[in-house]
């Protein structure tokens, strides 16, 4: 009758035991990509941009005029002295400007809309501060799922709509802008 009585609670606690799953709503299984998907899932962005531009333009230009009377014909004409004027001008002007940058790093962003299309409208910002230096960077865009890799990242260059800040502020960073004094000089000549 012991034997019996601790089968039947075996069963019964082993029954309540098995009807309780190991995955919850929601869960994901083992074996599957933990991609974001759907709003509020996070998003790590490999960013390396690289701009390069340049621009050339030369200018020359020259102009002659001339002009001259003599005593000749006609009453009125003959009372005027004989004179002559000319002129010259000419410009010659050249500039050139090149501009690079590069910007490399990473940054988790989180998918604040899934698109009617499919598409994950992602924003995050990562600021870092190092001896009283602050690094900001901004970046929001909208990625297509497909361009996101099984680890869950994906390269700056395959989002759309990219917009991507970089801004420090500090000691350095001040220094580095020009005075009051020089842009007043640099306005007046």
């Amino acid at each position: 009758m012991r034997t019996l009585t601790i089968m039947l609670l075996g069963a019964m606690l082993c029954a309540y035991a098995m009807a309780d799953s190991l995955w919850k709503d929601g869960s994901r299984s083992l074996y599957a990509d933990r991609k974001a998907v759907k709003e509020g899932d996070v998003l790590t962005v490999l960013i390396y941009e690289s701009t390069t531009a340049s621009s050339r333009a030369d200018t020359k230009t020259s102009k002659s005029d001339s002009a001259s009377t003599k005593p000749g014909v006609g009453p009125l004409l003959s009372l005027l002295p004989e004179w002559s004027v000319s002129g010259q001008t000419g410009s010659q002007a050249s500039g050139s400007t090149t501009r690079s940058g590069t910007l490399v790093g990473k940054i988790s962003v989180v998918v604040k809309e899934v698109l009617p299309n499919g598409n994950l409208k992602v924003e995050g910002t990562r600021t870092v501060g190092v001896n009283g230096e602050k690094e900001k960077i901004v970046l929001t865009g909208v990625v297509r799922p497909e361009d996101i890799s099984p680890e869950n990242t994906v390269p700056s260059t395959a989002i759309a709509q990219a917009e991507i800040h970089y801004e420090g502020k500090g000691t350095v960073g001040s220094k580095q802008r020009e005075g009051l004094l020089t842009k007043l000089l640099k306005w007046l000549f």
